[in-house]
C-alpha cells in the first residue's frame, strides 16, 4: 500500500485529454497562425513539457487528422477535420448564423453556397449547401489556394502589404502586389469576381462576414460553371454580398462603423 495511489484510468484518460488540448490551444496562438504553424521545439517550449512527449502526441493527432505537419518545414498546424469537426457542430454560432441565410442564397440563385475561412495560405470550406433544403458535403474540410479564388482574396481583405509578404512572399503563383491590387478591388465594391482562375470553365463570387469588431472572419462563396453563372456573375455577387452582410448583422457588426473606416481607408 501507498501513500500516493496512482490516478485511475478515467483520471488518466483526462489528464492525456488535457494535454492534448495544451498543444491545440498553442497551435490556434496568433503566432502558430501567423507564423503558418509551429515547430516541435517551440511547442514544447509553450507548454512545458519535454519534446519527446510533444512528438509523439503530435504524431497521433496527425493520424486521426488533428493537426497537421508540413512536409518541407516539418511544421506542426492545425489539421483539416478539426476544422470541419468543429463546423459539424450545433453549438458553432458562425455556421448556426450562416447556414439559413445560405440556403436562401443559395434558393434565390440556384447555385451551392459555400462558407470559407483562411488558414494559413489556404481557403478552407466549413460548409455548403444548395437551394433544396441539404447539405452538401463534397467541399468541406478541404482546402484551395487562397490567392487563386475570390474567397481567398476576401478573407485577406484585412491584410496589410506585410501581412501579405509573411504568408505568400516565397511563393510564385502570384505576386504580392498583384494580390494587393486584388484585395483593394475587394475592398472597393464590396466583393470579389474570379473567372476561371482556379479552375477552367469555373467562375466564383465571394463576400466577407465580419464580426461584431468588423474583423473579416469569413467568407460566402458562389462557383459554378461558366456557362450557367457567368452572365449573372454580376448579380450573384451583389446578392452574396447582401447575405454576407446579413450574417455580419447577425454576428454583431455594425454596417456604418465599418463604413466609416473603410472610407478613411480609401
Amino acid at each position: 500500500m501507498t501513500d500516493n495511489p496512482s490516478p485511475a484510468p478515467g483520471m488518466q484518460r483526462g489528464h492525456g485529454l488535457r494535454r492534448d488540448i495544451d498543444l491545440l490551444e498553442a497551435l490556434a496562438s496568433d503566432e502558430a497562425q501567423n507564423a503558418g504553424g509551429l515547430g516541435v521545439v517551440r511547442i514544447a517550449q509553450l507548454v512545458g513539457r519535454e519534446k519527446t512527449q510533444i512528438s509523439r502526441a503530435l504524431k497521433a493527432l496527425a493520424v486521426e487528422g488533428i493537426v497537421e505537419r508540413d512536409p518541407d518545414t516539418l511544421e506542426y498546424r492545425l489539421g483539416w477535420r478539426l476544422f470541419s469537426l468543429v463546423a459539424r457542430t450545433s453549438e458553432n454560432r458562425l455556421v448556426r448564423m450562416a447556414e439559413p441565410v445560405m440556403h436562401a442564397l443559395s434558393a434565390d440563385l440556384e447555385e451551392t453556397s459555400h462558407l470559407c475561412v483562411l488558414r494559413d495560405r489556404e481557403v478552407l470550406t466549413l460548409l455548403s449547401v444548395s437551394g433544396h433544403s441539404f447539405r452538401v458535403h463534397g467541399w468541406e474540410g478541404r482546402g484551395v489556394p487562397a490567392w487563386q479564388t475570390s474567397a481567398g482574396r476576401v478573407l485577406l481583405a484585412d491584410a496589410t502589404p506585410d501581412e501579405l509578404y509573411v504568408r505568400f512572399g516565397t511563393a510564385s503563383e502570384m505576386p504580392v502586389p498583384e494580390l494587393w491590387a486584388r484585395i483593394q478591388e475587394v475592398r472597393r465594391v464590396g466583393h470579389a469576381q474570379v473567372s476561371e482562375e482556379f479552375e477552367p470553365g469555373l467562375v466564383g463570387v465571394s463576400a466577407p462576414i465580419r464580426d461584431f469588431r468588423g474583423r473579416v472572419v469569413a467568407a460566402i462563396n458562389i462557383s459554378a460553371p461558366k456557362a450557367r453563372l457567368g452572365e449573372r456573375l454580376a448579380d450573384a455577387g451583389r446578392a452574396t454580398f447582401a447575405a454576407a452582410s446579413r450574417v455580419s448583422w447577425l454576428l454583431g457588426w455594425e454596417p456604418r462603423r465599418t463604413t466609416l473606416r473603410q472610407e478613411r481607408l480609401t
